[in-house]
């Protein structure tokens, strides 16, 4: 893990991820979509080569639906969503702000909305 990276591990640390975020915490978003507003975790950005599984690829599991472009990841074990490939940008991931070591979302607020009820892929 270099100096710019952080990491992000499940609730019962089965995975865990070293990310090179690529604007810190800044990039803190919430999702309106179908999906997203049901899940309710916050994400921040990294490009897709900046996440990287160190422990538990074999924990992971993923979900897909509509187009199959976005894939969301969680542990298989507890069920902590770990981070997506965004169907937005598929070279982008957004990675769980609640996952990230020493992280608290609440020390963030107010987080900012994404629209994705209005997906810009969608039109």
């Amino acid at each position: 893990m270099t100096e710019d990276s952080v990491r992000a591990t499940c609730h019962c640390g089965a995975v865990a991820l070293n990310v090179r975020l690529s604007d810190g915490l800044a990039t803190a978003r919430r999702c309106d979509c179908s999906f997203c507003r049901r899940r309710g975790a916050p994400a921040v950005t990294a490009r897709k080569e900046d996440v990287e599984v160190v422990r538990g690829a074999d924990a992971l599991t993923l979900y897909q639906w509509g187009t199959g472009t976005a894939r969301h990841h969680f542990c298989k074990v507890c069920g902590i969503y770990m981070y997506h490939v965004r169907r937005s940008n598929p070279s982008e991931c957004g990675v769980n702000l609640g996952a990230i070591e020493g992280v608290n979302p609440r020390d963030h607020e107010p987080i900012p909305w994404a629209d994705g009820v209005n997906h810009p892929s969608d039109r």
